[in-house]
């Protein structure tokens, strides 16, 4: 190991540090017409160029909530809301477009779209009007047996989200284009009875993805029906959530774009995006070099420091590069000087084996979080953080 160690730096955070929200660096906007006219302000600073600025006072989403029951892990739930920004860059460049959370979609609307199609029999014993009968997944006609049911008629969509993204038109600020995305379920779980136990259907991926695809069709058609939606573009991506069990996130697949006005949607785009566990047999598999660089950034921790629970690495790639990998260690320490120690250890490791990574390692005890190391592909030196 060299002999090198990682300079400390102590962030201090005070209010002079951080940008203030004053006339010079914000601009005032109208968004809405007549009388739901509202005044908005834009920040001037923007943290980084990949970032959208977001319209303040903050409007949440008006599905806000219903992305946490209807996902299956908070890995799921970051990467659908993050990753669904990293779609809309295709079409709406950070530069221009402003960010705010979808404000079209309501939870009534999308509930009803999350429901199965039913039978005329169902609506008859539910109640229901045909207007009601909007579900987008498939109906389930009760024949067979329930495992049959559920393998012929599964729950292909899971959850609908909605971003919106505005562009400064004077003192005025219009929203100039919309994107979706669809989650999707890897597996349908499903129960035979009532507070039952829980069984799995798993869903192929093409059968998924064809599924997905005509689902984002009628969608479309939905939302240009809609009041200020019949000339926006509009961006729909599909995204593939995993297992309930997994400790990484799925991945969008594929996206498609109307342009303003249009009633369909383009030539569908691949997404080639996959999140990965190290080590695991997959990515060994698919990446056996990475993975070799980490377990001896693993096992150079183990060799000074064998009190630790575990080393889990969780790698990000996009066209098979990695674009970051983040790690968590827990430990077991017994004064400040060992979280000293330690960490500079792993600092020194992250350059020895990780160099051209960008990697964030996140050191934490029964204490909470301790210490954070965050290196960019070719620092000649990490950035390293204690918490206090």
């Amino acid at each position: 190991m060299k002999k090198w160690f990682a300079s400390i730096l102590i962030v201090m955070l005070i209010s002079g540090c951080a940008p203030q929200l004053n006339k010079e660096n914000e601009n005032e906007v109208v968004q809405g017409k007549d009388e739901k006219k509202e005044t908005s302000i834009i920040p001037n600073y923007q943290i980084s160029d990949s970032l959208y600025r977001s319209i303040l006072p903050f409007k949440a989403s008006k599905t806000r909530g219903m992305v946490v029951d209807n996902l299956n892990s908070s890995y799921d739930i970051k990467e659908f809301e993050t990753g669904l920004m990293r779609v809309a860059k295709e079409n709406f460049s950070t530069d221009t477009y402003l960010f705010q959370e979808g404000q079209k979609l309501d939870q009534d609307t999308v509930r009803k779209w999350l429901n199965r199609k039913y039978t005329k029999a169902q609506l008859k014993e539910l109640k229901l009007d045909e207007e009601d009968n909007v579900g987008l997944n498939p109906v389930n006609d009760e024949k067979g047996s329930i495992e049959k049911q559920n393998e012929k008629s599964p729950i292909y969509l899971a959850h609908i989200l909605e971003h919106d993204y505005l562009v400064k038109d004077g003192k005025k600020a219009r929203l100039s284009g919309v994107v979706i995305g669809l989650a999707l379920n890897s597996i349908h779980y499903y129960q035979k009875e009532e507070y039952g136990a829980t069984f799995e259907q798993p869903i192929k991926h093409e059968k998924l993805e064809a599924e997905g695809k005509k689902m984002a069709e009628e969608v479309l058609k939905r939302l240009r029906a809609m009041e200020g939606l019949g000339n926006i573009p509009i961006t729909i991506a599909l995204f593939e959530q995993n297992s309930r069990s997994a400790v990484v996130p799925g991945n969008f697949f594929a996206y498609a774009h109307a342009a303003q006005g249009s009633s369909s949607l383009g030539d569908w785009k691949d997404i080639n995006e996959k999140h990965y566990l190290f080590p695991s047999a997959k990515a060994e598999d698919d990446h056996r070099e990475d993975v070799d660089r980490f377990m001896r950034f693993k096992d150079e921790i183990e060799k000074y420091f064998p009190n630790y629970t575990g080393i889990i690495g969780r790698a990000f790639y996009k066209d098979d590069q990695i674009v970051n990998l983040k790690i968590d260690i827990p430990i077991q320490v017994f004064g400040e000087a060992e979280i000293i120690g330690f960490t500079q250890l792993a600092a020194s490791s992250v350059m020895d084996s990780l160099d051209y990574f960008n990697v964030d390692v996140n050191i934490s005890s029964i204490n909470g979080a301790e210490a954070l190391i965050s290196k960019k592909s070719g620092d000649k030196e990490p950035f390293v953080h204690f918490y206090k």
